[in-house]
């Protein structure tokens, strides 16, 4: 995917999926993924997710279906929020550092470190020269990681300004599902173009021959789950042949 020319309001959103193909798929990956984990936690290398993405685009049901069939002793999601007074008197990369995945194991950050250069950029909470620097930080930190083994593998899942409505107001009607929407999404929504544009940026800056991004059409949720679990199944398999699953 060519980064420098893409458009996220203009990403093809018509990928459906039958439930046939979406429960055989998963479940492929389901399972390779688990004979992925046995050989890691053997092995000197890690695994570290990150994901980014507007509110309401999938991230925590492409989560929790990915990782629902592995040994969760050895997997951590952390779900990155506001910093703490404490994590406000360190650099910003500090509060990460010791969350990252120890060899054998598996860490997935639900947003992340480029929260920099996406919200607090937005927002104002960074200036402009620190995050304009921060996409270099950023780039050697992530070169650090891999050279020491680390299998970095960076997701964006991006749902339409339609579709993203649309959920808001479902979630808002669910009493069950009441919790995941507040004020604070209803005003990043407001600054969609702002947000679509830092992430555009983002994109462009950070994905690295080592450590690419991969950007996921979310309006359809089958879709962007076997996807999503694909992706990791993928990138994990090429460092442990070995263990790969027949195609």
């Amino acid at each position: 995917m060519n980064f420098k020319t893409l458009k996220l309001d203009f990403l093809d959103q018509n990928v459906p999926l039958t439930r046939d193909v979406y429960s055989r798929d998963l479940k492929k990956y389901q399972l390779g993924l688990l004979n992925l984990q046995l050989r890691l936690k053997e092995s000197k290398r890690s695994v570290l997710i990150l994901i980014e993405g507007p509110d309401a685009a999938g991230k925590g049901g492409a989560i929790k279906r990915t990782l629902e069939r592995l040994d969760p002793r050895l997997v951590r999601v952390y779900s990155t929020q506001k910093p703490t007074p404490e994590e406000y008197r360190h650099h910003y990369l500090w509060r990460f550092w010791n969350k990252l995945p120890p060899y054998g194991e598996i860490a997935v950050f639900d947003r992340s470190w480029y929260g920099r250069v996406l919200v607090e950029r937005v927002e104002g909470f960074a200036t402009e020269a620190e995050w304009k620097r921060a996409y270099a930080e950023i780039n050697e930190m992530e070169r650090t990681l891999v050279d020491d083994g680390t299998i970095l593998i960076k997701l964006f899942l991006q749902v339409s300004k339609d579709e993203q409505l649309r959920r808001f107001r479902e979630r808002q009607a669910d009493p069950y599902k009441h919790w995941k929407i507040n004020g604070e999404d209803w005003r990043n929504r407001r600054k969609w173009k702002q947000h679509n544009a830092a992430a555009e940026a983002m994109l462009v800056k950070t994905s690295t021959k080592i450590a690419p991004w991969k950007v996921i059409p979310g309006d359809y949720k089958w879709y962007a789950r076997v996807e999503f679990a694909k992706t990791i199944y993928e990138r994990v398999s090429r460092e442990f042949p070995e263990a790969r699953q027949p195609a």
